[in-house]
């Protein structure tokens, strides 16, 4: 039992003693794809966070190691992303300016609460607390950030100081400093963008029209980022662009992450809690989506508890090693599962590959322009970018997409955080409006069968003394009223009508309010001569009315199935009528 519990909490205790050869083998392939693709990617991240490139690096290697001793997914690749990089700079942006090392301290202070977070949520298995985030909201959020983060990196691609936290104020800040605009930036910046726009959709049919294999292609591929690093490095030292207006990375310190130490502040603390709280949220919604969707492929599964766990334990490594706020990435994990990842052992081997990098290569990228870091950025996140959820929801759902546009509007307007709360709280509104006012349906009897559909969409068998209303939705303090209401109303001017079955089959729960108002419908009922009864009744739900004193004051019975009520009813109501004098 101890040691079940133990391989609960360290996974790598469980796919660690069946690793061989072959495993080794494609990790360490896997391995090399991704850490490629990585040292790019970091850079650039860290630069949109506002921290120095190397934090990107640092944030990118005892993490990767963390995840994979406590995480469940075999394919998640963690580390820096494009939207927590953004909220990370939004909310250190508010506290400190870029560059200093109150900045630094702050982003280490933010990972650490972040990391504490995941950990307690996932030691108390508060996973569902992801769920109100809805889908539509998500989608929104990230579609936002994705047209905020490419639009903060454009002065970087003009070679302009421009500031704003939303759209409206990068927009402007670079209008106003359109006319510092550098010329050999812009060349380099776009000329790096639109390589890496090809990249990414002509290079590899180009290169297997040549004749090159599949996996081949694809390496070289996922290199094309590192090529327009190398070469705008090379232009930008052979022709001395730095002295040109050309903004460059500069020195990066050569060495391993540093043991670092966040601030234990209780100003800095409070300042930060809500952003960690949002940026844990949104992390952990983003990687566990991307885990779960990478396992279906193999058909194994993840315990998004635990990977509470191994984010949390992630971003504590990423605090104590001179990083910034993690979480698994979509594009690099499935780079990542797509070059074969068999373990996590592939995410440790990648940690190893970026240390190697941190130590030797730092030197080389000292002339590499802050224009191609931004270029990688812009393409990287514009494939979030999908505006289609708003036709999509409009079409399906109006009260989705009014979710869906209010997010992004918010998110652009008042940038990341007002976006993401704002998000939160229209889910639950939504939730409770839709909820607080349940469909409900008069049902009737389809004829030759033992089925009961609507009586405005079906044609059915209905009798007039009896009154059978199914509801569609659990029922709690939010709708107890609108069905009191739903069922005088209907009930008040039917003189013929002498029975009410509310058929609960779609009923979960009955919460204390709800019990109160059926207690007042059974009273209100009998005052008028008509009967209640329930059909239907789940087990659960069942076992909470018979604790109460609702069924012995229930004017009629509870039924086992709704035919059974319409048998026995329909025949008192025939029977009556026959005795009825005339």
């Amino acid at each position: 039992m101890f040691s079940s519990a133990f391989r609960r909490y360290l996974p790598v205790l469980t796919w660690g003693r069946n690793y061989n050869k072959d495993s080794f083998s494609n990790d360490m392939i896997a391995a090399v794809i991704v850490t490629i693709m990585l040292i790019p990617q970091s850079l650039a991240y860290a630069l949109l966070a506002g921290l120095p490139p190397e934090a990107g690096l640092y944030a990118s290697i005892l993490p990767i190691i963390l995840y994979a001793i406590f995480g469940t997914s075999r394919a998640l690749a963690v580390g820096p992303v494009a939207v927590v990089s953004l909220m990370t700079a939004a909310a250190i942006g508010q506290i400190a300016d870029s560059g200093t090392a109150g900045y630094a301290i702050a982003a280490l202070t933010l990972a650490m609460l972040s990391g504490g977070i995941l950990l307690l949520m996932g030691v108390f298995k508060l996973g569902f607390l992801a769920n109100f985030l809805s889908h539509p909201v998500i989608a929104g959020f990230i579609t936002a950030s994705g047209v905020l983060i490419a639009s903060s990196q454009l002065k970087h691609i003009l070679g302009v100081d421009a500031k704003g936290h939303t759209l409206v104020e990068i927009v402007f800040s670079i209008w106003e400093h359109l006319g510092e605009a550098n010329l050999a930036t812009i060349l380099i910046g776009v000329s790096a963008t639109l390589f890496l726009f090809w990249v990414r959709k002509g290079m590899k049919p180009m290169l297997l029209n040549m004749g090159l294999k599949p996996r081949l292609a694809d390496v070289l591929t996922k290199a094309g980022p590192v090529a327009a690093v190398v070469v705008t490095t090379a232009v930008a030292w052979i022709f001395s662009l730095d002295q040109a207006g050309v903004k460059i990375v500069g020195a990066v310190p050569q060495s391993l992450p540093p043991l670092s130490m966040p601030s234990f502040s209780s100003e800095l603390i409070g300042a930060l809690f809500i952003p960690a709280l949002l940026i844990s949220i949104i992390g952990f919604v983003e990687s566990v989506s991307v885990a779960q969707t990478l396992a279906a492929k193999k058909r194994q599964r993840i315990d998004p508890d635990q990977e509470l766990i191994g984010l949390g334990a992630a971003n504590l490594g990423a605090a104590f090693t001179g990083g910034y706020p993690v979480t698994g990435g979509f594009a690099r994990s499935v780079v990542n599962f797509d070059a074969g990842a068999e373990t996590p052992a592939a995410g440790a081997y990648t940690a190893v590959g970026l240390a190697i990098a941190a130590v030797s290569l730092t030197p080389l990228i000292f002339f590499l322009p802050k224009a191609t870091l931004a270029a990688t950025i812009i393409v990287a996140v514009l494939s979030l970018v999908d505006f289609s959820i708003l036709k999509h929801s409009w079409s399906y759902s109006k009260s989705d997409f009014s979710a869906v546009a209010a997010t992004i509007l918010l998110t652009l307007g008042f940038g990341v955080e007002t976006g993401v709360s704002a998000g939160v709280i229209l889910s639950i509104g939504l939730y409770l409006y839709k909820t607080s006012r349940p469909h409900i349906a008069e049902v009737g009897l389809v004829p030759g069968t033992e089925h009961f559909r609507n009586i405005n969409r079906h044609e059915v068998l209905t009798t007039p003394e009896l009154l059978t209303i199914r509801i569609d939705e659990s029922l709690y303090f939010a709708n107890a009223r609108f069905l009191e209401d739903y069922i005088y109303d209907r009930a008040v001017d039917d003189e013929h009508l002498k029975h009410v079955v509310l058929q609960c089959s779609a009923v979960n729960e009955v919460d204390f309010s709800a019990l109160e108002s059926l207690e007042a419908i059974n009273h209100r009922l009998q005052d008028a001569g008509i009967t209640l009864h329930l059909s239907e009744v789940k087990g659960p739900v069942m076992d909470r009315l018979q604790r109460s004193h609702f069924l012995d004051e229930l004017t009629g019975k509870v039924f086992l199935s709704q035919y059974q009520a319409q048998e026995e009813l329909a025949s008192v109501c025939t029977r009556q009528t026959a005795q009825a004098p005339a």
